[in-house]
């Protein structure tokens, strides 16, 4: 499992560095958010481990690009699920748009 502990600034107090261990490897990474940055590796870890497991591969190169496989693969399945959903809401929105054009054209017409 991926851990993770906040280093000192080295350079700027600004600077936030984190040293994390991704599949026994230490990494001192930088960013705005070290919690994130845990979250991040700790996924990364896991499914460095899992691809492990299910390959009994202990090339670790090997390993880290069947992970980043399955990781794109996981985005490109939501972000393919994800634009359905925005075409879908925007066929509703547009629908709704003219019913309620037609609705307004009605009462102008009534009224």
């Amino acid at each position: 499992m991926a851990s993770a502990t906040k280093q000192p600034a080295a350079k700027s107090a600004d600077d936030n560095s984190v040293r994390v261990e991704i599949f026994d490897q230490a990494y001192n990474l930088r960013g705005s958010d070290a919690e994130y940055i845990l979250k991040l590796a700790e996924y990364v870890d896991a499914k460095m481990r899992a691809v492990a497991e299910q390959t009994h591969t202990v090339d670790t190169a090997r390993l880290a690009v069947l992970a980043a496989l399955n990781i794109a693969d996981e985005y490109h399945l939501l972000k393919r699920s994800q634009d359905v959903g925005a075409v879908d809401y925007l066929k509703r929105a547009h629908h709704l748009v003219d019913a309620l054009d037609e609705v307004l054209e009605e009462k102008r017409r009534a009224g």
